[in-house]
């Protein structure tokens, strides 16, 4: 049978390619998976203790089983919603392309209910590590990345009926001081305002499948993988 396999950053590097269709055995699992790409692909050896595997978008354990035509990703430490539907409302979880929209993204959880409105901005720095960075290229698992990022609107609703949250996160190539993510929080109350914006925040940089590539300014590029989905996302069967 005949499966689709992904592998994102490093995990791409060692493979040589992003995206390939592989052909397994009926009932080959995930550790069966791992133990031949190991045979064929050294360079992943190194990569194995932290990597995480995504079966349809979903971390899922070394048993899982695969089934014709399925998706399989790889998935590296990160760099640490739901797409645009019919609905009149704009999505309060979303990754763009283009320029974050602020303005439409604060007015997505503001309300007459809601006096607090606390508005986080990411941008990217000229430097890290002591060496100047010229740009970050944003790459993610975008399926997994949406799903992950409405995760966590609304679990942090659930908590709170008063509270509403929106986020967007941009990929591509972005330059110093360009705003790689955006993340308002709205409530009757400063302090769950504050909270809020707070936990989305470190709950998407551990939890969102989504890779930074620096660019320096002498010409290197180095992955910037930081943390484990394997340790960040509850696995399933």
């Amino acid at each position: 049978m005949k499966i689709r396999l992904l592998a994102f950053a490093t995990a791409s590097d060692a493979l040589g390619t992003e995206e390939r269709e592989v052909e397994v055995a009926e009932g080959f699992t995930v550790e069966d998976l791992q133990r031949w790409l190991g045979e064929q692909y050294p360079a992943l050896a190194p990569l194995w203790p932290k990597l995480a595997i995504a079966v349809d978008g979903e971390i899922c354990s070394r048993q899982r089983v695969l089934t014709e035509g399925c998706e399989v990703a790889l998935l590296p430490p990160v760099s640490g919603g739901c797409e645009p539907s019919c609905d009149t409302e704009p999505p309060r979880a979303a990754l763009v392309d283009e320029p974050i929209d602020v303005a439409a993204l604060t007015a997505t959880a503001s309300g007459p209910g809601r006096g607090a409105v606390v508005l986080f901005l990411g941008t990217v720095r000229d430097h890290h590590g002591g060496r100047s960075v010229l740009a970050i290229d944003y790459s993610g698992y975008r399926p997994m990345a949406l799903g992950r990022l409405q995760r966590i609107v609304d679990e942090l609703e659930a908590e709170d009926n008063e509270l509403r949250v929106a986020i967007t996160h941009r990929l591509g190539k972005l330059k110093p001081g360009e705003a790689s993510v955006a993340i308002a929080a709205a409530s009757p109350h400063r302090a769950a305002a504050y909270a809020a914006s707070r936990v989305a925040l470190e709950r998407l940089k551990a939890e969102v499948p989504v890779w930074k590539h620096e660019l320096y300014a002498d010409g290197e590029r180095r992955w910037r993988e930081e943390e484990s989905l394997l340790t960040t996302t509850r696995q399933s069967a």
